[in-house]
């Protein structure tokens, strides 16, 4: 918990908003085990400290990419592979922790 905190903190300071979001995005996708995902733009603003419409103004481009489907709440992950290439390294970083933790044996 400690390492996702430090992590995030990190995150918020020196990545952009696109790659804040894909991270959100597969770490929400991993959580449910599913490429649909139910956040609104309001939680994802909160989650990313920034407006609202710097949320929807990238969901957008996202979605012109071909890579997520968006409509209010849901979020369909269409190209997985591209959205992780958009993420910043924090979501590698962290995905290494959970599996390294998961296989020895701790709760995550």
């Amino acid at each position: 918990m400690l390492l996702q905190a430090q992590q995030s903190a990190g995150c918020h300071a020196f990545h952009r908003v696109e790659a804040r979001l894909c991270r959100w995005l597969l770490q929400a996708a991993d959580t449910t085990e599913s490429n649909t995902v139910n956040l609104t733009q309001e939680f994802l603003s909160h989650m990313l400290g920034v407006q609202r419409t710097s949320v929807t103004i990238t969901a957008h481009a996202l979605q012109k990419s071909g890579l997520i489907r968006y409509s209010r709440g849901k979020i369909e992950i269409l190209d997985r592979h591209g959205i992780e290439e958009c993420a910043c390294e924090c979501y590698a970083v962290l995905r290494r922790e959970i599996d390294q933790a998961v296989g020895d044996g701790q709760d995550v």
